[in-house]
């Protein structure tokens, strides 16, 4: 087991070669990673011998405390003596942030490279980039480099109220700001405008944003704003939404968990009216 108490990951250090001899690693599957609860790195070369076959690729993510990482992603969620699988929301919940931001990296390029392993376009097997990170087909020479997909998330507001909903995905009793991906063709200004139309059937005014945050679940960039009531009355989209209201800065529910941008750019907005400190934009 690797400590993780004082950890420096580095992802712009450069990408680690799989020709490297020695390194860290860590074993992912669906957004999930097997460790115990002191560490979910291991020494590379032990850990491909625990995974043998069901490693389906290999990525170098960066360096931690200058040593290279490496992610392996495997076929199946297999069982370890005294590891188990945790989901990428556990480590976000425990607030190890240096741990979360390696870990949500690892699982963007381990997604991203399970989902890459045959061309899109011929269907022959795909071919790791040497020096980049970038899949490639030989035959047909497409070319497929890790996704981001672009989505906003807003605040609107109206004086001491606060517009928040609840998806049915939600844990009880939670409400959060209204968020929704840009589609082809549109700024994210219009995206905004879009979305809280058609979740709630409400225009907004003053759109302005605010900060942005990257969100592996899967490989989003989630763009924050601040927009303010315009017109109309709350008419949740059932699909989508299954309640939404005005909340009083003064009676919020309970709400998204801390380092997430939702909650930041909710506690930003009540400590605005309220004169508080404001809080900070998590990295």
């Amino acid at each position: 087991m690797i400590n993780q108490q004082h950890t420096v990951f580095d992802w712009q250090q450069g990408m680690p070669s799989v020709l490297e001899p020695a390194g860290l690693a860590v074993a992912h599957y669906k957004m999930g990673f097997l460790g115990d609860q002191r560490s979910q790195l291991f020494p590379r070369q032990w850990l491909r011998e625990q995974l043998a076959e069901h490693i389906l690729v290999e990525q170098g993510i960066g360096h931690l405390n200058g040593e290279p990482v490496f992610v392996f992603e495997v076929d199946t969620p297999l069982e370890l003596p005294n590891l188990q699988w945790h989901s990428m929301r556990h480590f976000m919940l425990e607030g190890r942030m240096p741990l979360f931001r390696l870990l949500a990296f690892a699982s963007q390029i381990g997604t991203w490279a399970r989902e890459h392993r045959f061309c899109g376009a011929c269907g022959q097997p795909m071919q790791q980039a040497v020096g980049h990170r970038m899949m490639q087909c030989t035959p047909c020479r497409l070319q497929n480099y890790p996704r981001l997909a672009p989505c906003m998330i807003v605040v609107v507001t109206r004086g001491d109220e606060i517009l928040l909903g609840r998806s049915p995905r939600f844990v009880s009793g939670m409400y959060s700001a209204l968020a929704g991906y840009a589609e082809p063709n549109e700024t994210i200004e219009q995206c905004v405008e879009r979305e809280v139309r058609e979740e709630v059937s409400l225009e907004v005014k003053n759109i302005r944003y605010i900060g942005s945050q990257n969100w592996p679940f899967p490989h989003s960039l989630m763009l924050g704003f601040h927009a303010e009531y315009k017109s109309g009355d709350i008419v949740p989209e059932p699909e989508e939404i299954e309640d939404a209201r005005w909340f009083s800065v003064h009676d919020l529910p309970p709400l998204p968990a801390q380092h997430s941008i939702a909650r930041y750019l909710i506690d930003l907005y009540v400590a605005q009216r309220l004169g508080q400190t404001e809080p900070v934009l998590p990295s």
